[in-house]
């Protein structure tokens, strides 16, 4: 398992609006943190209630003393954002230090960086380290609006002609089997952005027979291709019914209501959360990158901690035994 939860006290030492709803954060902690990668990420534990939960941000970059994320505000939000939306300079709170799963290749070859909405937090410092380096890239960035994006404005300054802007209002979209095509054929794709994003560029990259091994990826798992409905789930073996919320994880609920369940990224990345589904009367909005594109289609199998169903009831085995 790769998630370390080493968890250290940290203080708020700034908090500011960078978009419209999205929110930068800054917190100091006790010595140097650790040097960390670009799409390196922190664990927060937030207060949801009478509990607590983690959330996972991406770390952006700041001083040794710092560490730094930016949380958009969420309309069905589970807890996480408006928790760290109502946070003020000066509290307290737990964070882990950094761990890097969405790794930039120090290979220098040609890069294509592509960004959907909140998706730009690790594309950001991968651009900043690779201008710094001088190795040759080019970065698109998408979002609903250009007020909603964050980093823009310091993103064209600081990179000039190697970004380029992509907002739906102004209508403009991004060509990605055209941006894929005018790359070399060393280059390297990374993308981060909601699940419809990564799933073309996927197929675009696939379509131009490009390796495999030069697409890196990472999507964040509040991003379905559905809005949050409320669902049901009976679950074989345990004679139980378990009601799940929109603002809610079927992981969470199960595990709420007494499920053993084993997990650990909770991002949708690692698959020990899958669970079998043995009937639905609706679809599976897949928010994972662990199953293949032929398993989602099957629909048998889902992963627990961002899948869910897009509303009624459905079967399902979570196969741990006691």
């Amino acid at each position: 398992m790769r998630s370390k939860q080493e968890w250290m006290s940290a203080e708020v030492a700034d908090a500011r609006l960078i978009a419209e709803d999205t929110r930068l954060i800054e917190f100091t902690v006790t010595g140097d943190v650790p040097r960390f990668e670009p799409g390196s990420h922190t664990n927060v534990r937030v207060r949801l209630g009478d509990g607590t939960a983690t959330r996972t941000y991406t770390c952006l970059p700041a001083s040794p003393d710092r560490i730094r994320i930016a949380v958009k505000r969420h309309t069905h939000s589970r807890g996480g954002s408006r928790f760290m939306w109502g946070l003020a300079v000066g509290e307290p709170i737990e964070i882990t230090g950094p761990e890097s799963r969405f790794e930039l290749s120090w290979r220098n070859s040609p890069c294509l960086l592509v960004a959907g909405g909140i998706g730009v937090t690790p594309i950001y410092g991968m651009a900043l380290a690779l201008h710094a380096r001088g190795t040759p890239f080019r970065m698109v960035y998408g979002g609903r609006r250009r007020q909603d994006m964050a980093f823009a404005d310091e993103l064209e300054t600081r990179l000039g002609a190697q970004l380029e802007l992509f907002a739906a209002d102004q209508g403009r979209r991004i060509d990605l089997a055209a941006e894929i095509a005018a790359l070399p054929a060393e280059a390297e794709l990374y993308v981060c952005g909601p699940i419809g994003m990564l799933e073309a560029a996927k197929a675009a990259w696939s379509a131009a027979h490009r390796p495999v091994g030069r697409l890196r990826y990472e999507v964040f798992g509040d991003s379905g291709l559905f809005a949050e409905a409320p669902f049901q789930v009976e679950v074989v073996r345990r004679n139980v019914l378990v009601d799940v919320r929109p603002d809610q994880t079927l992981l969470d609920a199960l595990t709420e209501a007494g499920v053993e369940m084993i997990s650990d990224c909770r991002r949708g990345e690692c698959g020990l959360c899958a669970i079998v589904v043995l009937d639905a009367d609706r679809p599976i909005d897949h928010r994972d990158v662990f199953l293949s594109a032929g398993q989602k289609h099957e629909g048998t199998r889902m992963c627990a901690c961002v899948s869910r169903f897009t509303g009624g009831r459905a079967v399902i085995d979570v196969g741990y035994r006691p």
